[in-house]
Formats: C-alpha cells, sequence, structure tokens
C-alpha cells in the first residue's frame, strides 16, 4: 500500500518535470517568434508560429497527464483514508477529539 504510493508520487514528480521543461520551451521558442516577427516575411512567421503551436499542444498534452496523474493519486489516497476510517471508526474518532481538544485548549489561551 505504501509502495503503491510512493511509485505514483514519482510519477507525478517525473510528469512534472517533464511539463515544467516544456512549458519552458514553449516560452523560449514564444520570445524567438517574437523576435523573429520583427524581421521575418510571412512564410517566416507563418513556419515560427506553427513551431509554438505544436509545443503549446504537446505542452497542454503533458498538462492534462500531470492532471490525470494527480487525480488518480489524490482518488488512491482517499480510497485508502476510507478504507482506515471504516476499519478503526473509533482510533480515528479518539485522534479527532484528541485534536479537537488540543486546539480548543491552544484557542482559549489567547
Amino acid at each position: 500500500m505504501n509502495t503503491e504510493l510512493i511509485a505514483s508520487h514519482g510519477t507525478v514528480e517525473g510528469k512534472k518535470e517533464a511539463l515544467v521543461k516544456d512549458l519552458k520551451s514553449v516560452v523560449g521558442d514564444a520570445d524567438a517568434l517574437l523576435k523573429e516577427v520583427a524581421s521575418a516575411t510571412a512564410e517566416g512567421y507563418a513556419a515560427a508560429r506553427t513551431k509554438v503551436e505544436g509545443k503549446l499542444i504537446e505542452a497542454k498534452t503533458r498538462l492534462d497527464d500531470a492532471r490525470l496523474a494527480v487525480a488518480k493519486k489524490t482518488r488512491d489516497a482517499a480510497g485508502v483514508t476510507n478504507a482506515y476510517v471504516r476499519e478503526n471508526p473509533w482510533r480515528v474518532l479518539g485522534v479527532a477529539a484528541a485534536t479537537g481538544i488540543v486546539i480548543g485548549f491552544l484557542l482559549s489561551r489567547r
């Protein structure tokens, strides 16, 4: 159970790093496009724009993949938490009550 969460964490981190790399590439290409637009012909502008659009589509795809991976990890964590609460309701209730008492004590001191 714990190794599954660690493995999915590595997958999310890898996707995040790839996404950041792609977004930096898109920004760099957009910067190059702005520099080329000033002195480019219509054909040069169209080629540069096509290149940037391709990079942007690739970045959007990776962003969607990262979003799906995070959503899956969140669902998995929620499922594990739900199973734990169903298996140990009194323990969870005790921890929640203790936490409430500590927070109440701390707030009453102010």
